[in-house]
This record gives structure tokens, sequence and C-alpha cells, in this order.
């Protein structure tokens, strides 16, 4: 059994306790009023949006040291809708590693939609996340998690992978809000 922790109480943070616990995981989730809970899990997710994890870092750094965070964020502008806000060879997640180098920063779910985790199904296919990172380890650990909830993960590669994760999920994004795409449905990997 693995100890999550998700920061974050919205539709994502859910979907993912959800599934961790349908695996039989522990799972302790926390909102923004409860910064004096300690965060006790072995993974800790960001399930906050982009522009708020740069404040949930200055409140938890020094909690997230030594664990696994796992970066769920697509960091698009989200007055319009047109492009990503980290640089063009860089990533959310290669920011959130740089400001917690204690940390087994991972890039995962920010190419799902909330409902087809907890659904487990895009379409015909069996949701499936796709991992990045660098501690090889810390990939497996998150992926046992998700196919003991009954997806499936594919390790992405290095976290420098995790731009073109950004990148996919920023497109799946603005598909959706233009009605192209329905929020329950989004991309399938089918291997």
């Amino acid at each position: 059994m693995t100890n999550l922790s998700i920061l974050g109480t919205g539709n994502m943070g859910q979907a993912i306790a959800a599934v961790a616990a349908k695996g039989g995981h522990s799972v302790q989730q926390l909102g923004a009023n409860d910064l004096g809970t300690p965060v006790s899990g072995d993974i800790v997710v960001l399930a906050v949006p982009y522009p708020a994890v740069s404040e949930v870092i200055s409140q938890r750094g020094a909690e997230l040291a030594g664990k696994i965070v796992v970066d769920i964020t697509n960091p698009l502008n989200f007055e319009t809708f047109d492009s990503l806000v980290v640089p063009a060879d860089g990533s959310a997640a290669a920011e959130i590693a740089a400001a917690l180098p204690s940390s087994r920063v991972l890039k995962a779910f920010n190419t799902t939609f909330a409902g087809t985790l907890a659904a487990g199904t895009v379409g015909p296919l069996t949701t499936t996340v796709l991992i990045a990172g660098d501690d090889t380890d810390a990939k497996a650990t998150l992926a046992g998690v998700l196919t003991s909830g009954g997806l499936n993960a594919i390790d992405a590669g290095a976290l420098k992978r995790a731009r073109e994760l950004e990148a996919i999920g920023f497109l799946q994004l603005t598909l959706a809000a233009n009605e192209k795409v329905s929020w329950t449905g989004g991309f399938g990997v089918a291997a």
C-alpha cells in the first residue's frame, strides 16, 4: 500500500483520490484551509492550477523533501487559451523540480480529464496516464498505484518530456473548451 497526499480538492484531486482508493491505497486530501495539517503521503500530488503552484511550494516546500511530487498542471494562459506560459524549452514540471531539488518530481495526469480518470475509460479504451520523470523508482511507484486502481500507465521518459506532455494537455484543453471533444472524452492510447 502506498500513502498519497493530494493537495487540491477539485475534480482532478477527487478523481485521483478515487483511483488510488480503488487500488487499496491510503489517501490524504488537503485543501487551502488545511495549511496546518502536515503532508503525510509518500507521493504528493499537486492537484492545483498552475498559477497556485508557487504558493503551494512556498507554504509546503520543506515538507515535500524526499517525497515523490507529481505535477498535474497545464501551464496555459487561462485568459486567452492560446499559449503555454512557460519557456518553449521548459515546462512547469522543470520549474517545480528546480524549486524542489530534494523531491523526486514527476509529470502525470495532465493529459487526462477528471471524467476519464473517474470512468477509467476514454471511449472504448482504458484510461492511460503518461508519466515523465528522471527517477525510475518514483515512476514505477506511481504506475503501481494507477494500475492497481484499474488504469494503464506508460513511462513517457525523462522529465524533459514534460514539455511535450504539457503541449498535449494544452491541445486537449483547447479542443474541449471549444467543444471539439467532450470533457468526458479526450485522447486515448492504444498499445
